[in-house]
């Protein structure tokens, strides 16, 4: 179906002025970016798992709750993730596990580390910081989730919608700058992995 747009008053065929739908674009472009530097598993595992919970926008006290608490456990799942990184011993298996403040401790413990190599692989303030960017960006994400945004704000007002619309890009744009002007070496669970 065709959108048809008078330019003239700015206004598009559904009512939105073309400022709007330019913003609109420029969040799925930040939010696609941005969604690399999030754990695939965990933003995988909200987007199949939005649609049911939510029951596709239409949510009851049940829905909203089950809603409320996948989201809270993909939040905290990509803020934990965030503190994991991944190790290839000398086979080439590869190995994950989490950054702790004395080294690198392997989840299933079936490589050691030698201490100074695990030592490089300690918790510092980045990770921190990237944890809590992580976090903000599922928020983003979740935000322009249509599902999502019906269940919680099915009836919002004009400048929730302003809101829900310009929040997501300004996170976007904040993390974005804040991750390429502090990138991270950590390629853990949920991550690409990198040729270390």
């Amino acid at each position: 179906m065709e959108t048809k747009v008078d330019e003239e008053a700015g206004i598009n065929g559904a009512g939105r002025t073309i400022k709007e739908e330019k913003a609109i674009g420029q969040t799925f472009k930040t939010t696609a970016h941005l969604a690399n530097l999030l754990p695939t598993g965990t933003v995988l595992a909200y987007q199949i798992l939005s649609p049911i919970f939510t029951n596709v926008g239409h949510c009851d006290s049940v829905s909203r709750f089950m809603t409320a608490s996948l989201v809270s456990i993909c939040g905290f799942s990509c803020f934990i993730l965030s503190f994991t990184d991944s190790y290839k011993d000398l086979n080439g298996n590869v190995c994950y596990g989490f950054a702790t403040i004395n080294g690198f401790w392997i989840i299933d413990g079936s490589a050691v580390l030698p201490q100074e190599r695990s030592k490089s692989y300690r918790l510092r303030f980045i990770d921190f910081a990237h944890a809590i960017m992580s976090f903000l960006v599922f928020g983003a994400v979740v935000m322009f989730d249509p599902n999502m945004v019906n269940c919680f704000f099915h009836e919002a007002s004009d400048e929730v919608e302003v809101l829900l619309t310009a929040l997501p890009v300004a996170v976007g744009v904040f993390c974005s700058m804040l991750f390429a002007t502090f990138p991270t070496t950590r390629h853990g669970i949920g991550f690409p992995l990198s040729a270390k």
